[in-house]
């Protein structure tokens, strides 16, 4: 990010001009890969926010205080993207030009689709017997599951470059994804 800063009168800062033209591994100062380094993403976010957060402009100007505001969004957005792993995915391929398709593309393997149904089975038995036992297992097979597929995504990305692949990968996520959402609420159910 390209930060000018003027000294002022008051002894504060001004930021000039920023490039919100920048995708956010360039925001980020990060390769564009799906595997990254979580540390240096989390390093230059809080350098970033210690930039041009919203509170250290104040005192300036209502654009001055709207473009810290902008850019403080944006670094948040942007920094939300890249921690996610599903999010991130899909950012990249995004950036190739790729959709996912993941609200109109629901075709899956028969043997994903089968575990699926597998897993909302026993999600429904362990909150039909409010066993939580159940729901563990469930959410560690869930968790296994994602990680492995996480790992998948990032050979299809980043070494094999196998953008079709990656798509239904990331397809396969946000059913895993929702599924982790559901286990979630199981708890929350059986925990009150």
């Amino acid at each position: 990010m390209d930060v000018e800063r003027a000294s002022r009168s008051d002894g504060f800062f001004l930021m000039k001009s920023l490039d919100f033209q920048q995708d956010f591994f360039q925001l980020f100062e990060l390769p564009p890969r799906f595997a990254i380094d979580s540390a240096a993403l989390d390093q230059r976010y809080r350098d970033l926010q210690s930039q041009v957060h919203p509170d250290k402009f104040s005192h300036l100007s209502e654009s001055e205080q709207r473009l810290s505001m902008q850019w403080s969004t944006r670094i948040n957005e942007g920094y939300q993207t890249l921690r996610s792993p599903l999010v991130r995915g899909r950012y990249l391929l995004s950036l190739q030009g790729v959709d996912t398709q993941e609200e109109t593309n629901t075709s899956m393997p028969l043997d994903f689709l089968m575990q699926q149904m597998e897993w909302r089975e026993a999600l429904q038995a362990a909150l039909e017997a409010k066993n939580m036992d159940a729901l563990d297992v469930l959410s560690d097979n869930n968790r296994k599951e994602t990680k492995l597929l996480q790992q998948q995504l990032g050979v299809q990305l980043d070494d094999a470059h196998d953008t079709v692949a990656a798509a239904g990968s990331v397809r396969k996520l946000r059913f895993l994804e929702k599924l982790a959402e559901e286990i979630s609420s199981a708890y929350d159910e059986l925990d009150s």
